[in-house]
């Protein structure tokens, strides 16, 4: 058994859904530099996915509910368990390990709307999936309906990085469907920007002030809950 084989059976085992494994380009490392924030040795990318649960995300209409706002929190939770007890295999195996936070903003240079790393971008380098027009990642098989968790680390795995291609040709259901505007609707390409696909700002002002009575007003999820990839997959299986 392969060290990949080997840690993606441990996440199984876990609960964890769907793993891939990339390594940190140079011009990542060289960016992630400047801002002080680099993995050191720890260039080894592991990408977890977890699917949310389809009878939760189907309930949602035109407003988030109490329900998801609960559960998006606990698979963020389950996410963070899980890739802590992988660095703790990890390191008995007398490696290092730097996990990212599944929900965690940093605020940099007073934008506080991006994590250390992005967990989408590693998970379309570890062959996962891509970015749809609404700036969500697409699994491969579960679409939109899926949380994402990143650890690196210095242990050996073999890699592959992916180079995928968006899958959303004319769809303009999520454009249409967000009720704070905030999705342009622009194709993806990779190296393009977020900011280019979407207004992160405006989404989450949107929510604090719309949604703020089902929490803390920062989940919507309507733009995960219309996109057609997973049903569009699943008549494919």
């Amino acid at each position: 058994m392969t060290i990949q084989q080997e840690l993606t059976e441990f996440l199984k085992q876990q609960g964890v859904w769907s793993v891939g494994f990339a390594r940190l380009t140079p011009e990542d490392t060289a960016q992630l530099q400047q801002n002080g924030m680099d993995f050191g040795d720890c260039v080894c990318g592991i990408s977890i996915a977890v699917k949310l649960s389809d009878a939760i995300v189907d309930e949602i209409t035109d407003t988030p509910t109490h329900t998801y706002f609960h559960h998006y929190r606990t698979v963020n939770t389950f996410i963070d368990q899980a890739l802590l007890k992988l660095g703790f295999y990890l390191e008995q195996k007398g490696y290092r390990y730097i996990p990212v936070g599944a929900s965690q903003s940093i605020n940099l240079n007073g934008w506080n709307y991006h994590g250390r790393y992005s967990h989408k971008k590693l998970a379309c380098l570890a062959g996962l999936g891509t970015i749809g027009k609404s700036a969500l990642f697409l699994h491969k098989e579960y679409g939109a309906r899926v949380r994402l968790g990143s650890l690196f680390t210095n242990c050996p795995a073999a890699t592959q990085n992916h180079a995928p291609v968006s899958v959303c040709g004319d769809c303009t259901i999520c454009t249409r469907a967000c009720p704070s505007g905030a999705i342009y609707g622009r194709e993806w390409r990779v190296g393009m920007e977020r900011e280019e696909l979407f207004s992160a700002e405006r989404c989450s002002q949107y929510m604090k002030k719309q949604f703020q009575h089902i929490g803390r007003g920062a989940v919507c999820g309507i733009c995960m809950k219309v996109c057609p990839q997973y049903q569009k997959q699943g008549q494919n299986r």
